[in-house]
């Protein structure tokens, strides 16, 4: 084991650090620091070693130069195992450095900032911290390196019942995080610089580098003999799957999460209470109403043969009456923003049925990629975070929209843009009446969607998610009993269906906004 007699500390993130190095001191640790950092601990009470002191050469170029210098990275570098190396460090006056506790200027805040210029970011790449970190890392078995705070009580435990000393075990663990933090740190680097090659800021740089983080194992991917783990981004600003808890229930599965995210991310389209029944990532049902109860039975209504060991997801906080119908049947999942305390202790009767809660935020912002990987190569692309009023499309046919059908277009269209393509949705305001999903043509999604129809389709009304190529497609919904329709629009046969659409007396306007989702 390591024992520590002299730290080098020096961070831009000083939490608990005062704590962590009042604690080091107690065990006899000799403390180097630098700047802000050392005045800090000085005014703590604490006796510190400027590392100017211990290298014999001054801080140069406005604190550039500090800590890159021979006697600091001889001192983590040198091999104690190694007798050429004790012998070169004596020879050359290099004393050990026995731990490091560096965290990087914080770029990424850095750049976040409002008005940020290519200067400031410059300013804000930290060189001598990562070059610290990797020097430390790579020599673990004689030299502890910390950089983060959390590990801070994890080293000070090892240190009180190993008598000031800590584990090879310990130090690659720790070792390994800073490699990660590096990583990641130069990925934000090489993102932020590329997309400013030439001059102007572009949205996909040359390289793009993005490192995530395991939440869990899982048992297998889509199939069983398929390997997977869930991988999650490191900031996350927005309720989503990602960053759900599960608060009860079997282990997640691959299919489940995908259906998770799919279920929290189309009522997260409605400000109204709503909830939706997801089955193959597909919505069977959605419904709003005043209340979650409600909502969940008239989304049920639509297709209940489907909904059946669906996965239900909420906008609103999950109560005991809700909780009570949801384990009536059998379900895979729920996620919503929050549960009563009465409906926590109902789902405990079904222990197997996955219950998940994601982060209640009053304000958010939505943004970030969308990744879809091929073979050998990725997709990358903005999120489908696009939405439009019914109300600012235009009307293209003889006869607009009621205020009634304006409504249930508007509901159709944010559930329809979370519908595989090809997708049809009929609705009424605040209902889904029949959903086609998936299919290869656009008529035939429409065929289904009729088929499937448990509630009288007569006066709902339809939304594409893009043009209706032929006027089939619109002869399909009249015949239906459809009143109104929502797509897209951008057809070379847009005339013959809207032609299509006057003749059967059918109001439609165009969004001119498509929302393909593969």
């Amino acid at each position: 084991m390591a024992k520590i007699t002299r730290a080098l500390i020096s961070v831009s993130d000083k939490n608990g650090i005062i704590e962590f190095s009042q604690q080091l001191a107690g065990y006899g640790v000799e403390i180097l620091s630098t700047g802000g950092t050392a005045k800090l601990l000085r005014e703590a009470g604490l006796t510190v070693k400027d590392v100017s002191e211990f290298t014999g050469f001054p801080e140069m170029l406005d604190g550039r130069v500090k800590t890159l210098h021979p006697k600091v990275h001889g001192g983590l570098l040198g091999m104690r195992s190694n007798p050429e190396h004790v012998a070169m460090m004596k020879e050359h006056g290099i004393e050990n450095i026995d731990m490091v506790v560096v965290n990087l200027y914080p770029f990424e805040s850095a750049i976040a900032k409002e008005g940020c210029c290519l200067e400031d970011a410059i300013e804000n790449i930290d060189i001598g911290g990562p070059t610290m970190l990797r020097s430390a890392a790579k020599n673990y078995p004689d030299v502890t390196v910390l950089v983060d705070s959390a590990d801070y009580a994890v080293v000070l435990e090892e240190m009180k019942v190993s008598a000031g000393a800590v584990s090879a075990a310990t130090n690659f663990a720790l070792a390994v995080k800073v490699f990660q933090h590096t990583a990641a740190y130069d990925g934000a680097i090489s993102n932020y610089l590329g997309a400013r090659l030439t001059g102007e800021v572009q949205e996909y740089p040359p390289t793009f580098t993005l490192q995530v983080k395991k939440a869990q194992d899982l048992r297998y991917g889509e199939n069983p003999h398929q390997s997977a783990a869930f991988y999650v981004e490191k900031q996350i600003s927005e309720p989503c799957v990602s960053n759900a808890v599960q608060l009860q229930g079997k282990e997640l599965s691959f299919n489940n999460i995908i259906d998770l995210d799919a279920a929290i991310e189309t009522v997260k389209e409605f400000e109204q209470s709503a909830a939706v029944i997801i089955k193959h990532t597909n919505p069977c049902g959605v419904a709003l109403a005043d209340s979650p109860l409600t909502a969940y039975l008239k989304a049920r209504e639509c297709d209940p043969v489907s909904s059946f060991g669906g996965i239900v997801g909420f906008n609103r906080t999950v109560d005991a009456e809700t909780a009570k119908e949801l384990t009536s049947t059998f379900l895979e999942a729920v996620i919503a923003p929050g549960y009563s305390d009465d409906a926590l202790a109902i789902f405990t009767a079904k222990k197997n049925v996955r219950v998940m809660q994601v982060p209640l935020l009053d304000s958010y912002v939505a943004g970030g990629f969308d990744l879809k990987r091929v073979t050998g190569g990725l997709l990358l692309q903005g999120r489908d975070l696009g939405m439009i009023n019914a109300l600012d499309c235009r009307v293209v046919t003889e006869r607009t929209p009621t205020a009634s059908e304006y409504e249930a277009l508007d509901f159709a269209w944010r559930v329809c843009k979370h519908v595989k393509s090809n997708a049809i949705v009929f609705s009424n305001r605040d209902q889904t009446v029949g959903i086609g999903a998936g299919q290869m043509s656009r008529v035939d999604s429409s065929k289904i969607a009729v088929q499937k129809a448990l509630l009288p389709i007569q006066g709902t009304v339809l939304a594409s998610d893009a043009f209706f190529p032929f006027r089939d497609g619109v002869d399909a919904a009249a015949a239906a009993g459809v009143t109104a329709i929502i797509q897209t629009g951008g057809s070379v046969r847009d005339e013959e269906v809207i032609k299509a659409a006057n003749e059967h007396g059918i109001a439609m306007i165009f969004t001119t906004m498509r929302h393909f989702r593969h």
